[in-house]
């Protein structure tokens, strides 16, 4: 996502085709294109926080993805009124979260 997606996102994306989802809301046109760079520096951060395994990474890793299993239930709801495809993909996304919160013992440099 950092090095490969973000960059064509914001700079070869045609406006009318861009996209961005935060915490479930989907933001589109320049809406979608004002807040790429804030996702391309949570990426970017999250990046150099895992490769180098950074303490202050716990415990902003799994609040991150807890905010994807909050993101992924609200996309669900919204896009098709789904309760259990919302459900589903929530709890998926609940397995990395608890993992990542379990692990602060893993972020020490």
């Amino acid at each position: 996502m950092t090095f490969i997606y973000m960059p064509f996102d914001l700079f070869l994306k045609p406006v009318a085709e861009d996209e961005e989802i935060w915490f479930g809301f989907t933001l589109t046109g320049w809406y979608a294109k004002a807040t790429e760079p804030l996702h391309w520096l949570i990426y970017g951060f999250g990046a150099y926080g895992f490769w180098r395994m950074k303490k202050w990474m716990w415990p902003w890793a799994s609040v991150y993805v807890a905010q994807i299993v909050i993101a992924m239930f609200v996309w669900n709801i919204l896009k098709d009124n789904n309760l259990m495809a919302a459900s589903i993909s929530a709890l998926i996304f609940c397995i990395p979260m608890v993992a990542l919160w379990r692990s602060k013992d893993k972020f020490t440099g």
